[in-house]
């Protein structure tokens, strides 16, 4: 197949993935309009996976090889979340909110009994396959193939078992054949496990890369953490706190890191902007801690001001609040700056020497006279920063020199 075809197919496979979508979340609004209808649990997840896969894939699938299926896996996984999204809404509509008000409730509701089974399976195989389209070694060939079985078998498990969805307990699978048991728990669980553990290869293989592939494997790293992190705040520290901004702000921080997951792995494969990732977990290590820091200290000064106020007057004031906003405002400066320099320090020691080198080095290039002095300093700070193999420095001769000779 041409680039040209192979972009064509991506295009519209993306185009279909996203039509799709909008029309699930037609549906998911009419159906919410109805309160004794339940909803689809799983529709934020089906719609980023939708949105994030698809279009990654329609990029990626004309800029490489041909030979390289990783594109290809981005497009059909966010078609099938597409699907899994559209049929589960379609079947809600059709067959709960307005019963026989549109045509193939019956085969919308079977679709989505086992759709997002083969979706996870091929989740499996890109973890395996990125950023390279190679398995990280032939000892996790056997586990590839391992996974395709067990998504196989789940498919057919899923589509001729018997009663309602487990996840959706008002639609029943049309084709469910009496007897069989319904796994679809076991089944989620299994393909659940098989994605962590595709995932737990690229962390090895991280441990192993160099260069490009290491850039390339902490896009993932990164945006992974993001949703790791988001998941912690949601449903385990904002739980246990009680704290129900808590949960609104983790759950922003899990749609982020959800939905960067495919797109920071298409960065990774075009490479495109590949070492900017450094500077963006700097970033976000210095404001992430420097924001813990000041709503910490925000919260902590509203409540010892406020007893302070109790204990002078007898009742609470308007002027902690206003105090403890000055004092925040007053902190973020020097709070960041600090925070700054103890992450250069801790975790980008190398390149923080090479800035405090080239630094004191402008700071003697402005004051130095000596020519011989200076070209001694500026090899050792070559050698210091960059390390390379052999330094030699030439200077050529002056611009007034060049024409006293010329005149003579």
């Amino acid at each position: 197949m041409s680039r040209r075809a192979a972009a064509w197919v991506a295009w519209s496979m993306c185009a279909l993935s996203l039509a799709l979508t909008a029309s699930s979340l037609m549906l998911l609004v009419l159906n919410m309009s109805h309160p004794d209808v339940p909803i689809h649990p799983y529709w934020t997840v089906d719609t980023l996976l939708a949105i994030g896969f698809a279009p990654v894939g329609a990029v990626i699938v004309p800029r490489i090889s041909s030979k390289n299926p990783i594109g290809w896996l981005f497009c059909v996984i966010g078609l099938l979340w597409a699907v899994m999204h559209f049929s589960a809404q379609y079947a809600i509509y059709t067959l709960l909110a307005v019963p026989s008000s549109l045509p193939a409730s019956q085969a919308a509701a079977w679709m989505m009994c086992w759709v997002w089974v083969p979706a996870c399976g091929l989740i499996v195989l890109l973890l395996l396959l990125f950023p390279d389209g190679r398995l990280p070694n032939r000892r996790w060939r056997w586990f590839a193939w391992f996974s395709l079985l067990l998504t196989v078998v789940g498919v057919i498990s899923q589509a001729l078992a018997p009663g309602s969805v487990y996840y959706l307990r008002g639609i029943h699978n049309p084709l469910g054949v009496e007897g069989l048991p319904n796994v679809g728990e076991l089944v989620q669980t299994v393909m659940f496990t098989l994605i962590f553990v595709s995932a737990g290869s690229l962390f090895v293989r991280r441990l192993r890369a160099s260069g490009v592939e290491r850039q390339q494997l902490k896009w993932f790293t990164y945006s992974s953490t993001l949703a790791i992190s988001g998941v912690i705040l949601t449903f385990t520290i904002s739980d246990a706190i009680g704290a129900l901004w808590l949960e609104w702000v983790g759950y922003v921080v899990l749609v982020v890191g959800f939905i960067g997951i495919p797109i920071s792995m298409g960065i990774a494969i075009l490479r495109y902007r590949l070492y900017n990732i450094d500077f963006l977990i700097n970033r976000t290590i210095v404001y992430g801690l420097l924001t813990a820091i000041l709503v910490a200290l925000y919260f902590c000064g509203i409540v010892v001001l406020q007893r302070f106020f109790v204990l002078l007057t007898g009742q609470q004031s308007t002027l902690a609040v206003v105090a403890s906003t000055l004092l925040i405002a007053a902190l973020f400066n020097p709070l960041r700056r600090r925070i700054q320099a103890f992450i250069d320090r801790r975790f980008y020691r190398r390149k923080y020497d090479a800035t405090k080198t080239l630094e004191a080095f402008s700071a003697k290039l402005r004051d130095e006279t000596d020519l011989d002095a200076l070209s001694d300093d500026l090899v050792s700070v070559v050698r210091e920063t960059m390390q390379p193999d052999h330094v030699s420095l030439w200077l050529g001769p002056s611009r007034r020199f060049v024409e006293d000779t010329e005149e003579k």
